[in-house]
């Protein structure tokens, strides 16, 4: 089936961005680390979609929701991407998720740490990205 002749190319697009935990970021008992650590690599992610998308890099300006499903630890290696699902004449909506795709494991180490497979998927979200006017 071919899509609709008027579907916006930029719909489907999806970015993913890779970050190591910091020891540093923890804030609470177990090393966890805050939700909005989370968020805020989704607007690293959004800032490249609006780039890849419009050549300016937008502005987040919020969420229609957010949903922690599982903790963030320091010492993960999170996974945040952003998939494109709508596109006005100036914002686009994304659909975000965040997965933990590897995780420390103190207990058999300092250093150690394993791959997790599959990911986990920590923070879902639908976020609003508006650029500039053309």
């Amino acid at each position: 089936m071919n899509p609709p002749q008027d579907a916006d190319p930029r719909v489907g697009l999806v970015v993913t961005h890779r970050r190591y935990v910091p020891y540093a970021h923890a804030h609470y008992g177990g090393n966890l680390v805050d939700g909005a650590y989370t968020l805020g690599l989704f607007g690293d992610v959004a800032t490249e979609v609006a780039i890849r998308t419009d050549g300016d890099e937008g502005l987040l300006a919020g969420y229609s929701e957010v949903r922690f499903l599982a903790p963030v630890q320091a010492g993960d290696v999170l996974e945040a991407s952003c998939e494109v699902v709508r596109v006005g004449r100036r914002s686009r909506e994304l659909r975000c998720w965040a997965e933990v795709v590897a995780r420390a494991e103190p207990a058999r180490g300092s250093s150690a740490a394993r791959v997790l497979d599959p990911p986990l998927r920590v923070v879902e979200a639908v976020a609003a990205l508006v650029v500039p006017g053309s």
